[in-house]
């Protein structure tokens, strides 16, 4: 699955290379000295599953530097699981051309918070057991690093792959009660996508404004 995921993004980011220096190139003809420094936007992909996105390219140093700023927060349920997923993503964009956009590089801190309802637990009563549902947190930090493609004008496109590196716990321990029974459970990670036994796989594409 992976293998076809990186494959998959790979051609993704030749294509959208490819559409991004046409389009750079038109832009830099109709106006060789503006800088569109604020963009906002949408991004699809994995871990955010769907998130705004802001950026804010720097009036220094040659316009290579934009902060940017990325948060979703969806439900999404799994087979005996119900999940929120919160994440925040804060970080820098190094465009390597003087415009903000064409190709970039970025580094920064991801934050996964995830509620957890599992709602198929078995509680011991006696000579029978009950079922019932218990709820904890699942919470990581990553340190996230991006290569990216990003298309000029108002209207503009934008592709990223990459790895947040972090600690990902094997298994949620948690304590949940029933009628007055408590229970300790060990139950495994939901399978969040992108995430992994060392960290989390970013890719997503984006659109939006430029101003």
């Amino acid at each position: 699955m992976k293998k076809i995921f990186f494959i998959t993004s790979l051609f993704l980011l030749t294509i959208f290379t490819s559409f991004a220096q046409t389009e750079s190139s038109k832009e830099e003809n109709r106006d060789s000295l503006k800088v569109k420094r604020f963009s906002i936007g949408l991004k699809l992909g994995i871990p955010n599953l769907a998130s705004g996105s802001a950026e804010l390219t720097l009036p220094i140093l040659n316009n290579h530097f934009a902060p940017y700023i990325d948060y979703s927060k969806i439900p999404l349920n799994f087979d005996s699981v119900e999940t929120t997923i919160a994440y925040t993503e804060f970080g820098i964009n190094y465009y390597f051309n003087k415009k903000a956009n064409g190709f970039f590089i970025g580094v920064g801190k991801g934050s996964l918070s995830t509620d957890v309802t599992f709602t198929n637990l078995l509680f011991p009563s006696g000579l029978q057991s009950l079922i019932g549902s218990g709820s904890t947190e699942l919470n990581l930090d990553t340190t996230n690093f991006k290569l990216g493609v990003k298309t000029a004008g108002t209207i503009f496109f934008r592709f990223e792959l990459g790895y947040g590196v972090g600690k990902i716990p094997d298994s949620l321990n948690f304590i949940a009660s029933l009628n007055g029974i408590s229970e300790s459970f060990t139950e495994s990670i939901p399978p969040i996508p992108g995430l992994g036994t060392s960290g989390i796989l970013i890719g997503n594409i984006g659109f939006g404004f430029a101003f």
